[in-house]
């Protein structure tokens, strides 16, 4: 099979996302069967309001250089098609003789590629749609972890390590940090973050994921035994954190903060918690919220995460040029130690719009860490060793009878 090829990206942009976008062109050219290779800016509204960009005008280099560049190169979107837009998402390709359609995104665009490629099958149209997963959330069901969380893995436990340095030198006015991470849903960013901890009195000594509720009590309870053991703490908590109701402990109320898919953003809790503690406790908190940053840091990226982002690229494309459609790539782990990992297939239906949680296996009892068995899934996925610190005794000289000693 033969023809042109459009790619799109969407939902929230990651490190390596552009590196399967580069996996996609590489394979697309060397395969000789693919004539046109279009990009759709800002995903599917990008195929609706046809702004269409033909990649082999770029040069060579700036495609290449598409593997060491964060973001999203082609633009993103959040927007869920409605009954009216497939019949014009079909015009447009059939006015550019798309053959391929891939769509790289998370749990949401694989729903918008499953829509696409089913429309296609009951037309008969000769087109061939797949999934190319992304998603820092690693929310997605059927692969053992998405490109896009080794990356977000990485940073946040450098990024947590160095923030718990800081409350360490600081803890004489900074006793308690609470560090909010991204995960809308899911505690799987979070998590991460014990990926850092270096030694039993290393940060972050609590974490909080939304998989469990969230009880105040409990949470004043653990934060307080370790401030007396150690006279600091270092918090790490999900912006998606929920009680026992399944309500976001905090959420924005207003519709402007609702996507296309009727997701309601979380804002606040690191806030909300640091005035529990200030309140409770009597003691200073402070939080830090690394925002977006976390989630396209190249210069944290895992080069493991890069390698598996083009491959699944690849694999995509060599897939729908031999005729495959309606699928995703998935990532099937073969081995920890050493890590090995190849790449497999799945039907859209069976990812779309659906959301892998954190399991239980990998939370401890008092649901205010995670496990030794989660450090041994992620620790492969951040790429190699994280960098080593120094660790000062601080033995103090004692005055003996006019002498100093140790």
């Amino acid at each position: 099979m033969s023809g042109n090829l459009l790619i799109a990206q969407s939902g929230g942009p990651t490190a390596v996302i552009n590196s399967s976008v580069c996996g996609i062109i590489d394979e697309a050219k060397q395969s000789g069967k693919i004539r046109g290779i279009y990009g759709a800016i800002n995903g599917i509204l990008g195929v609706l309001n046809e702004q269409i960009t033909d990649l082999r005008q770029e040069e060579p280099s700036t495609l290449s250089n598409l593997r060491k560049t964060p973001s999203a190169a082609l633009g993103s979107c959040r927007y869920k098609l409605n009954d009216n837009d497939y019949s014009r998402v079909m015009e447009v390709f059939q006015a550019h003789g798309i053959s391929f359609f891939l769509y790289a995104g998370g749990n949401d665009s694989m729903d918008t590629a499953r829509k696409v490629a089913d429309l296609a099958a009951e037309r008969k149209l000769d087109l061939k749609v797949m999934g190319v997963p992304k998603t820092i959330d690693n929310d997605l069901l059927a692969t053992d972890h998405s490109p896009g969380y080794g990356s977000v893995a990485r940073f946040n436990a450098i990024a947590v390590r160095d923030a718990g340095l800081d409350t360490q030198a600081m803890y004489t006015s900074d006793v308690v940090k609470v560090i909010e991470t991204m995960g809308r849903d899911t505690g799987w960013v979070t998590a991460s973050t014990a990926l850092g901890r270096d030694g039993e009195d290393s940060a972050p000594h609590l974490i909080y994921l939304p998989e469990r509720p969230f009880r105040t009590a409990d949470f004043l309870a653990d934060v307080k035994a370790v401030y007396d053991r150690l006279k600091r703490v270092v918090v790490c908590v999900c912006e998606g954190l929920k009680d026992e109701n399944g309500e976001f402990v905090r959420a924005s109320k207003t519709a402007i903060d609702t996507d296309k898919f009727g997701h309601a953003q979380a804002v606040g809790v690191g806030d909300y918690l640091v005035g529990l503690i200030s309140e409770n406790l009597r003691v200073k908190a402070r939080c830090d919220r690394p925002g977006t940053i976390q989630r396209v840091s190249m210069a944290h990226a895992s080069q493991i995460d890069l390698a598996e982002a083009y491959k699944v690229g690849q694999v995509a494309i060599s897939n729908a040029i031999q005729g495959e459609s309606g699928k995703m790539v998935t990532l099937m782990r073969k081995g920890t130690d050493p890590y090995e990992c190849e790449t497999g297939l799945v039907d859209l239906e069976k990812v779309a719009l659906k959301t892998r949680m954190v399991p239980n296996e990998f939370i401890n009892k008092s649901s205010n860490f995670v496990s030794d068995a989660f450090l041994r899934y992620a620790r492969p996925l951040i790429g190699g060793p994280l960098p080593e610190y120094a660790h000062l005794k601080k033995q103090t000289l004692q005055r003996v009878l006019g002498a100093w000693s140790r």
